[in-house]
Formats: structure tokens, C-alpha cells, sequence
């Protein structure tokens, strides 16, 4: 497709109803998708999304792109598989609170191990809102919503530092309601050449109507003074000054600080140490691979693969 082909938001519209709640926070964030993939100028076709377990998971539905709904808790393995198996394309997983640090929980973490260039979209509401509204890993303890029948007992995770700590090489967070900020954060993790995290803060005003926008229109707050930037050869003293910030930035609890966090570029991307183990990659990838021959007959010989196996 010509480089000056121009895209509006509404050219990553879809057709299908959207049944979210009315005034989620999870249209805040759709919108934000579709201005930023237009705003990058991406084809629909050269895009894929991954949706999760939950709301969020019903992501790519609303979205004009590729798009497949995964498991529960296996959105970011999924999106990895579609980024090795198909470099070109820009690989975005779209997954909820719930979803990424419950049963997905090992694989947020272990993602963080390899630099793979992708981002990840947390939609971060802190209830469970396709089940009626019980307490996510992101609820504060003590807190209470409608679908829960005491005060949380338990202690929140907090996504933030756990990216910060499992090594993701961007990390960010917006708000669902600053839809242009929203989108301009979105922008530049998927630019970032590396593994890319942003909590999207967000009301859920049917099942949370403590934590709605008036709640939140008191506490957002852009960061503007924060150097998130981690150059290429930044030595450890450099490091260990920007987490200590962040930390800091984390620490405020009179306000919620949106922006960009940790922008590090001094850790090589997964793709070099991939070329250096398979150096026909990505010249030779699974999605250009051939799967039949001129007559439409499959090139896989499963039947021999079963022999083997045959007792």
C-alpha cells in the first residue's frame, strides 16, 4: 500500500454492536486505538489485535483490523507467537486486570524476560465487570464494589511495578476519559522497538460508582517534568536513578500521574538475539512458509508424523 495512503479513525470502525456498559471506560480507550493506528497511518490489514478474557477481551470485535480472541490469560503468549511468526506486523494485546494478573500472571511476568516488539494494552478498571463486578488483583484492600458482598481482604498487585520489575522496556499509563492523551501514549509505545506496557487507567461506573470520574478528575495529573528516557549504553547508576523516580511517582497516593514512565532503549530488542540463534529469521518465517502445493494440496505429510507414533 503507497506510504501516502491517509486513515481516519473511522477506517478501523467495525460494524459489529458493542454491548459495553454505557460510559466504560473501555470506549475511552477504543477510541484512542482507532485515533492512534490513524494517526501512525497503519493499514488495518498490516494490524493485529489480541483480546483477552473479559470486557476488553471483546476488543478486537469493535476494532477494523485482524483479530483473534484468545484464552483466558494467554493474550500476551498469543500476540508473541503472531510477532515471531509474521514480523511485519504491528502486534497489539489488548487484555484486562483480571485477565493479565490472575490467571495470566506468569505469563506478564515472563513475557518481560524477552524484549519482543509489541505492545500490551492493560485496561485497568480493578472489578471483574463481564462476571458481575468482583474484586480483580488491582483492587485496593478494603474497598468494596457492587457485586461484592464484603470489603476486599486482600492486598492489590500493582501492575506497574511488576512491569517495572519483570523487565518490560516501556511502561506507561493513561487515563480512559483523556481520550488524545490516551492516544498520543498509545503512539509511542507502539514506536517503542521493544516490549511495550500501558495501564490504562479506568471507571467502571455500573459495578464501581465510587471510582468514577469526578474520583478521577481529582487525582489525574500529566507528568510533565519526568525524564522516562534510558539511552543506548546508560550505565547502572543511570538505572537505578530513573526506577527510584519512578518509584517516587508511584509512591504519590494525593495523585494518579498519566504518562510515560521508563522509555529504555539500552536493552537490545528479542529480534537480534533471535537472528543470531536462527539466522534465517526473519527471512524465512512461518507466515510466508508455503501450506500447498499448485493443486491446492497440503504440503504437511501428517500422516507420516503419526507413523511414528504408531505402536
Amino acid at each position: 500500500m503507497p506510504q501516502h495512503v491517509r486513515f481516519t479513525p473511522r477506517d478501523y470502525a467495525s460494524p459489529e454492536y458493542n454491548d459495553w456498559c454505557r460510559g466504560c471506560g473501555d470506549y475511552g480507550i477504543l477510541r484512542a486505538l482507532q485515533k492512534a493506528l490513524a494517526d501512525l497511518s497503519l493499514p488495518p490489514e498490516q494490524v493485529a489485535v489480541f483480546g483477552g478474557i473479559g470486557c476488553s477481551g471483546k476488543t478486537p470485535y469493535y476494532l477494523r483490523a485482524n483479530g483473534i480472541h484468545t484464552l483466558h490469560g494467554r493474550v500476551l503468549p498469543f500476540a508473541a507467537g503472531a510477532k515471531l511468526a509474521h514480523p511485519a506486523l504491528t502486534v497489539i494485546a489488548a487484555g484486562g486486570d483480571g485477565d493479565g494478573l490472575s490467571i495470566g500472571a506468569g505469563h506478564f511476568v515472563n513475557a518481560g524476560r524477552r524484549n519482543l516488539d509489541l505492545t500490551y494494552l492493560f485496561f485497568n478498571n480493578a472489578v471483574y465487570g463481564l462476571t458481575k463486578g468482583q474484586a480483580s488483583p488491582t483492587l485496593p484492600q478494603g474497598e468494596q464494589t457492587r457485586g461484592m458482598a464484603a470489603p476486599n481482604p486482600q492486598r492489590a498487585l500493582d501492575p506497574i511495578r511488576l512491569a517495572l520489575a519483570a523487565g518490560y522496556t516501556w511502561i506507561g499509563r493513561g487515563y480512559a476519559y483523556d481520550v488524545d492523551h490516551l492516544a498520543h501514549l498509545i503512539i509511542r509505545a507502539i514506536r517503542h522497538p521493544g516490549l511495550a506496557f500501558l495501564d490504562i487507567r479506568q471507571p467502571c461506573p455500573h459495578y464501581d460508582p465510587a471510582h468514577d470520574k469526578a474520583w478521577y478528575a481529582a487525582r489525574v495529573k500529566r507528568l510533565d517534568d519526568h525524564d522516562p528516557c534510558l539511552p543506548p549504553g546508560s550505565d547502572v547508576s543511570r538505572r537505578n536513578a530513573l526506577h527510584t523516580a519512578i518509584h517516587r511517582i508511584l509512591d504519590d497516593e494525593t495523585t494518579l500521574a498519566v504518562g510515560v514512565l521508563l522509555e529504555d532503549r539500552s536493552i537490545a530488542p528479542f529480534a537480534e538475539a533471535l537472528q543470531r540463534l536462527q539466522p534465517a529469521w526473519p527471512a524465512r518465517i512461518p507466515a510466508t512458509a508455503p501450506i500447498a502445493d499448485a493443486h491446492g494440496r497440503p504440503l504437511a505429510r501428517i500422516d507420516e508424523l503419526l507413523d511414528r507414533f504408531t505402536v
